[in-house]
């Protein structure tokens, strides 16, 4: 097993853990918003602080790249980019929605046919949601939507549990009046363990140097209506 930090700043949380042999050995969490430029760096010294005296070494960082936070999202690559190159170790890009999804998926046993569908929150009633299934397989690749009654209909013959910050707003415009609505998951670094080992053990590294956050859709600023 390998040593691997673990970061993501993909929402308003933004957390931090050093995991190692299917164990946390430290972490880190700040959940006041988006105050990911001003507590990251100081988490990522307290985690080499803890692992410097204890040899050990890092072998690899994993950094959630998205969907999420334009900015969030950018802070958290920067800072691992960082890491690595001057550590010379590979970075692993894991997907925000696989995060949410082994959240609840570990939470407690689940039926063959139940598929899980994890939202992130944008704009009025946009969300960015992916289908997957109890092998983690894309049953519906992560995307941009726009919620109605008709969102996800194809599905309502499998047993559905939708969770996520976009999901709050997903109940009251879905028409599947038996899904499940699990409220407060929210990714967090000490849930990425099995996603990061996994894939430090395929050699599933992406490119530190030209990586950049899975967006989903271009960032698009707004004008404040009051100008001085």
């Amino acid at each position: 097993m390998a040593n691997i930090l673990n970061i993501d700043t993909s929402t308003d949380v933004c957390s931090i853990a050093l995991t190692s042999e299917g164990e946390v050995l430290e972490h880190r969490e700040d959940y006041e918003g988006q105050n990911h430029a001003k507590v990251l760096s100081s988490f990522i010294n307290d985690m080499l602080t803890y692992a410097t005296p204890r040899g050990i070494k890092l072998d690899a960082v994993s950094v959630c790249t998205g969907p999420g936070s334009y900015t969030g999202l950018r802070i958290g690559l920067s800072e691992a980019k960082g890491l690595c190159f001057g550590l010379d170790i590979p970075l692993i890009g894991l997907s925000t929605l696989e995060l949410l999804t082994v959240t609840v998926m570990f939470r407690e046993f689940w039926d063959e046919d139940v598929l899980f569908i994890p939202m992130i929150d944008a704009r009025r009633n946009e969300v960015f949601p992916g289908v997957y299934d109890l092998a983690l397989n894309k049953v519906m690749s992560p995307q941009p939507l726009i919620l109605d009654e008709n969102s996800f209909s194809e599905f309502k013959d499998k047993k559905l549990v939708v969770f996520g910050n976009g999901s709050d707003k997903a109940k009251g415009l879905l028409n599947i009046p038996d899904a499940k609505f699990i409220h407060g998951i929210k990714p967090e670094a000490v849930n990425m363990m099995a996603l990061s080992e996994r894939a430090f053990r395929n050699n599933d590294f992406i490119d530190i140097a030209y990586s950049t956050p899975e967006y989903l859709k271009e960032f698009q600023s707004t004008t404040p209506k009051n100008k001085v």
